[in-house]
């Protein structure tokens, strides 16, 4: 896993480095050890266009086997940006993960009702019964 930290309006102090390679090494759970996979994370200061008070902005873009992901968040901190865009990133991944298995139960699902010789795959017409004991 390769971490790219980009800091926009702001100094990249070694505290918000660690911060943030500390809770992005959180996702490697989500991918296996040997798949090279490229995490651009963003942090800045937008407060141009407010008319009081800072705001911190943080992003993630996350690129394996071809996907992308991406999530951002802004809040009045720097830290509590980070988080959010951590646990919005954690829930797509999530969700993803969840939509894959899904559609191989599913796959499986249907296979296997083909095997049984079941004409109708959707399964509206036909009801399983089961036996009670």
């Amino acid at each position: 896993m390769k971490i790219n930290i980009k800091a926009t309006n702001i100094s990249l102090t070694p505290a918000i480095s660690e911060y943030i390679e500390k809770k992005i090494n959180t996702l490697n759970k989500f991918y296996k050890e040997d798949e090279e996979i490229i995490i651009n994370v963003e942090v800045g200061k937008t407060t141009e266009h407010h008319k009081s008070g800072d705001i911190f902005r943080a992003e993630i873009h996350i690129r394996p086997r071809g996907n992308e992901y991406y999530a951002s968040a802004e809040t009045e901190d720097l830290y509590a940006s980070i988080d959010q865009v951590k646990n919005n990133i954690v829930r797509e991944l999530t969700s993803t993960r969840k939509r894959a298995m899904r559609l191989i139960r599913k796959g499986g699902s249907g296979i296997k009702n083909i095997l049984r010789g079941v004409s109708d795959i959707g399964g509206k017409s036909w009801k399983r019964i089961r036996n009670k004991k």
